[in-house]
């Protein structure tokens, strides 16, 4: 059960002109952390909510966590400093991506923006394939990381500076054709998961998606996060950090 945490910080540093890297001392929450889950920090005493921050990794006990700067908030956090301590809550979400341990094919990761983050504890466990997309040649946060654990990355960006001048949907359907996956884990923007969830079951090829929502209270008892989900015939009101974040892509109401 995920449970309040102060963790000092060991590092904030500027990775582009908006997103940054924080790396906390936090045990408690790396030890039990798994791929797609997420923390919620306290950000100073003037901001009521807390901010929900996936988590990009883990290791020995630190807590690795990339995000953008979206407001006071995150602007706030991006001022920390190492020695400073943070209010966490985590790790949250029960679903979260599968990693298909028994199967040896290649899952294929896709993330765009601040989605990209996320992916690479995957990207860290297992073989993997990697589509990346920004804004430009200058957010393309993580790259070399992502290097430095598949043998294959492509990238796509908004104004053609590097890689596919677009969306990252021409590259999934290139790879999509070339490979045999086990399946598509996904997060980003919401237009690039229907797109990515599209090019899959096109390849009848099973697809997780990570679900970007506003969040209150990061437990379930607010609703603000709420999103449209299906079971059969039936829709319901699934709540993205009790249910979520991730989900399989064919339970998602593309509304």
């Amino acid at each position: 059960m995920a449970e309040t945490n102060l963790c000092a910080v060991l590092s904030c540093r500027a990775l582009t002109k908006t997103h940054f890297e924080l790396c906390l001392d936090a045990p408690a929450i790396a030890n039990a952390a798994v791929p797609g889950q997420f923390v919620h920090i306290a950000c100073g005493h003037s901001h009521l909510l807390r901010r929900p921050i996936s988590i990009c990794e883990t290791k020995d006990g630190f807590l690795r966590l990339v995000f953008e700067i979206r407001g006071e908030g995150t602007e706030w956090l991006s001022r920390r400093k190492a020695g400073d301590v943070l209010d966490v809550l985590g790790p949250l979400g029960k679903g979260v991506f599968p990693l298909f341990p028994e199967d040896p094919r290649p899952v294929l990761l896709v993330g765009g923006g601040v989605g990209v983050p996320p992916l690479l504890s995957v990207a860290r466990a297992r073989p993997a394939h990697v589509v990346l997309g920004y804004r430009n040649e200058a957010a393309m946060i993580l790259y070399r990381d992502f290097l430095a654990s598949s043998d294959t990355v492509m990238i796509a960006t908004d104004d053609g500076s590097v890689g596919t001048h677009g969306t990252v949907a021409d590259p999934v359907s290139r790879l999509l054709e070339q490979n045999d996956y086990c399946a598509v884990l996904a997060c980003g923007p919401k237009p690039m998961l229907r797109a990515v969830a599209d090019l899959a079951k096109g390849k009848n090829i099973p697809c997780f998606v990570s679900m970007e929502e506003r969040m209150g209270c990061g437990v379930g008892a607010c609703l603000v996060c709420v999103c449209k989900t299906k079971h059969g015939d039936h829709e319901h009101n699934s709540r993205v950090c009790m249910d979520g974040p991730v989900f399989s892509a064919d339970q998602v109401v593309w509304e």
